[in-house]
């Protein structure tokens, strides 16, 4: 063989992801939805607090406190966006590696 056959060979690989070759994938699915609810339920109450946190610390002068609020609040933010798009950046980066 030679190399042009041997890269020819090479490009007709074309593998996708199988949804139903292994026990327990639907399973696995619902746990994921799972943890992205909890996620999600879990960014709100941070968020929640760290607003409560930046009132006070605004309400009584203290600006490490207020600091410290407005910082949860963007990391309570970032989470949210994370879990929430979770899939669909998986789902860019899954695309983008296949026109590699």
């Amino acid at each position: 063989m030679d190399i042009t056959r041997i890269g020819v060979i090479l490009a007709q690989i074309d593998i996708a992801p199988n949804t139903d070759g292994l026990p327990g994938i639907t399973q696995l699915r619902t746990i994921v939805g799972a943890v992205m609810t909890v996620g999600l339920i879990l960014a709100v109450l941070a968020l929640i607090v760290a607003a409560i946190v930046w009132a006070m610390g605004a309400n009584s002068s203290n600006p490490h406190l207020a600091g410290r609020g407005k910082s949860g609040v963007l990391v309570a933010l970032g989470a949210a966006v994370l879990c929430g798009g979770a899939v669909t950046l998986v789902n860019f980066f899954w695309d983008l590696g296949q026109t590699v």
